[in-house]
């Protein structure tokens, strides 16, 4: 297959006018006036890396934690449509018992991958060791303190296929599991009440990942700089940022975007299971949360996770003025880092994975390609159109907007 005279950013994130062809699974060579093979003709479209969502609970009324291969197959088939194709299922403070069923579910689900799917890269575990003082929408009845021994068995019996864990650093016996748990995991700050000198102590220790950077955490304050404080401190450390508009005001996205520069920002959806459905009431960790106008919230009004998902997320930080290629690297090569696949994935190069997405001038999703196949097809809804056949006027993406 050979994409045509397309706009792709190339593997330093520059944008080129160029043909991409795809042999297999992999991306075969990226260059002007390539020939012969099956054509398509995306003249005046962009092509991008696909989407790589490290954490995310859930989306089209599914979840990590139901603990099924259904439940990861649906999220994984709903993701691709919007432009997502990697992704790590995050699980919630929950049971010991439900959080091994959970992980047990990733694992089959990646040796099993779904059919036209997201590819499923490794769990996030977001809990249980956690502060019960910032717990968000975690349940503070399965909050347990660190165990380095305890995460090691779960670990090691899900195959290591753990690729992030979550951790509160002020709490008892978070040093021992950070610089054990960094060896063999990216260890993350969350929901924690530490200070800047705590965090700033526990980066030392091992931890190179905040989640959802000011959310459920001691923010930024002129004599209290707090974990926000410590991350825009220290050149080690990505954050992630909820780019919902709500999580976080475009004002202060646009100050932290500035602050971390292009290769420590990671964009997350943090999405629940009402992504991609509409207004009401759905379950998160055993929670329920109501829906309305796309907002999540507790009855108490503490916000619950997102209904976002990663692509909205770019298009609004172009909105809110993050130069396009901070913000696609964040989306995409950014997390492939963290999660130790950017030799598979996160960026176009000859003989990575040809996971891709094609957008239009206004950044819409034409076309998803996972893996070397399309797996969703906006263009014209049944095919992509051959170069043999009448296209209509293409959108200009050269012209002002790149």
């Amino acid at each position: 297959m050979i994409l045509k005279n397309a706009m792709v950013f190339d593997r330093s994130f520059d944008i080129i006018r160029s043909d991409l062809s795809i042999s297999g699974q992999k991306i075969d060579r990226i260059a002007p006036m390539i020939r012969g093979g099956d054509e398509i003709d995306l003249s005046g479209c962009l092509i991008a890396p696909g989407l790589v969502d490290i954490h995310i609970h859930g989306c089209d009324q599914a979840d990590t934690c139901d603990a099924t291969g259904e439940a990861i197959s649906k999220m994984a088939l709903h993701l691709v449509k919007n432009g997502v194709t990697s992704f790590c299922p995050t699980t919630m403070t929950v049971s010991q018992g439900r959080i091994e069923q959970s992980l047990a579910a990733v694992r089959n689900s990646m040796e099993h991958p779904t059919s036209g799917g997201a590819s499923v890269r490794g769990v996030n575990m977001e809990g249980p060791y956690i502060s019960p003082d910032r717990l968000g929408t975690q349940k503070d009845k399965y909050i347990r303190r660190p165990d380095w021994s305890e995460f090691r068995r779960l670990y090691d019996g899900c195959g290591g296929i753990i690729c992030l864990v979550d951790i509160a650093p002020e709490e008892e016996g978070a040093r021992e599991f950070i610089e054990n748990a960094s060896g063999i995991c990216r260890v993350s700050l969350a929901h924690s009440q530490a200070n800047y000198d705590q965090a700033k102590e526990s980066f030392r220790w091992g931890i190179t990942h905040v989640t959802h950077l000011f959310n459920a955490m001691s923010g930024l304050n002129h004599r209290g700089p707090g974990v926000v404080g410590a991350v825009f401190d220290d050149d080690h450390v990505k954050a992630e940022l909820i780019c919902d508009g709500l999580h976080i005001h475009p004002a202060v996205l646009r100050r932290a975007f500035r602050i971390l520069g292009e290769d420590r920002t990671v964009v997350v959806s943090d999405s629940m299971r009402a992504a991609g459905m509409p207004d009401g009431e759905y379950e998160l960790g055993g929670q329920m949360v109501k829906v309305s106008d796309g907002r999540a919230r507790l009855a108490d009004g503490t916000i619950a996770g997102s209904t976002t998902n990663l692509l909205t997320e770019v298009k609004n930080l172009i909105r809110f003025e993050i130069p396009i290629r901070q913000a696609v690297k964040s989306a995409t090569i950014n997390p492939a880092i963290q999660i130790g696949a950017e030799d598979e994935i996160g960026s176009i190069a000859k003989g990575k994975q040809a996971d891709l997405i094609v957008l239009d001038k206004d950044y819409n999703l034409l076309m998803t390609i996972a893996r070397g196949k399309i797996v969703a097809d906006l263009l014209n809804g049944t095919g992509c159109l051959r170069m043999s056949e009448t296209r209509p006027t293409a959108p200009n993406v050269s012209s002002g907007l790149l």
